[in-house]
Parts: C-alpha cells; sequence; structure tokens
C-alpha cells in the first residue's frame, strides 16, 4: 500500500487544519492500519470497527437508493467519530471533541480521504503495473524456453505402380 509516512503526515496536516480532532487513522478496506495518529486509542480495534461499519454503511446506501458510500458520521455524548471514503481500497476515520465546527470536519475529512485515497490508489495501480509486467515477462520467458516446433517439409506423394508378383513359369521339356 502506500507509505505509511505519506499517510501519516496527511494524517497530521488533517489534525493541525482541525484543532478539535482527538485522533485519525488510515485503514485499508480489509481492516489493517495503513497509518494512525490516535493517541489513547486502541488504532487495530478503531480499523476493525470501520470496517465493520463501512460495511453496514455501504448497504445502506446501496438499500436505500443512495449511490457508493462516501461518508459516515457519528455522533457520541463525548464527541464525533466520522468515516469517509478513502479511494477504492482504504477508509479515514477521525476522532473529535463535541466542540468541534461540524462544517469544518466535514470539509477537511473529505479531503484528506481523498488525498489517501490518491495515495493509496497510486499504489495500487504500481503494484498491478508489475504484476502484469512481470507476468508477461515470465510468459515470453516460458515461451522463449521452450523449444522451437519442428518443422518438416513435405515430400510430395507420388502414385506407385501396383506391385507385381514374379511368377514362374514353368516350361515342358
Amino acid at each position: 500500500m502506500a507509505s505509511e509516512a505519506e499517510i501519516l503526515d496527511e494524517l497530521r496536516r488533517l489534525r493541525a487544519r482541525v484543532p478539535q480532532l482527538t485522533g485519525a487513522l488510515a485503514a485499508g478496506v480489509d481492516g489493517l492500519v495503513l497509518a494512525q495518529d490516535t493517541p489513547g486509542v486502541e488504532p487495530e480495534r478503531v480499523a476493525a470497527l470501520t470496517v465493520t461499519a463501512l460495511g453496514v454503511a455501504e448497504r445502506m446506501a446501496d438499500a436505500t437508493g443512495q449511490g457508493d458510500f462516501r461518508e459516515l458520521l457519528v455522533r457520541g455524548v463525548y464527541g464525533y467519530v466520522a468515516t469517509y471514503a478513502a479511494g477504492r481500497g482504504a477508509v479515514l476515520t477521525v476522532l473529535a471533541q463535541d466542540r468541534v465546527n461540524l462544517g469544518r470536519l466535514l470539509l477537511e475529512g473529505r479531503r484528506a480521504g481523498a488525498r489517501i485515497g490518491e495515495l493509496v490508489d497510486a499504489e495500487a495501480a504500481e503494484i498491478e503495473t508489475e504484476t502484469e509486467t512481470e507476468t508477461e515477462e515470465r510468459s515470453e520467458a516460458t515461451a522463449s524456453a521452450k523449444a522451437p516446433p519442428r518443422t518438416t517439409t513435405a515430400r510430395p506423394r507420388t502414385a506407385r505402380a501396383p506391385r507385381t508378383t514374379n511368377a514362374r513359369t514353368t516350361t515342358e521339356s
């Protein structure tokens, strides 16, 4: 996946733009943490819960005809948990205090999700291209390693004369 350092930089920039954020993490859609800045929170647990919520949110959006998943917002007594689509292969989850400017949270979360999505998708495309190139090279190597097919020139066929038997004739003396 994308460089952890690049994603972590984006998470830190997001936290700088929205000071009321208490944490941020990027996870793959498989639930693995790509990068995290979540002091006091277990990132693996949050990533796993994020992917679970993502599945429910995607089904809800689909069942109600709202289209592809974009974001999910949960408000608790002490603040917000917001999850954003980050390209095809990742999600961004941010934790915010209750006094956060919600409009700012949504705007900056969407921007950060888009940027992280670009990083993750670019890396995935690069890996896919490398894999395709390696597969083609292996195919070419395998094809050239095989012995070339034997080519034989066809000999023209000529009709043969029917065989005759040498019959002995006896002469009477």
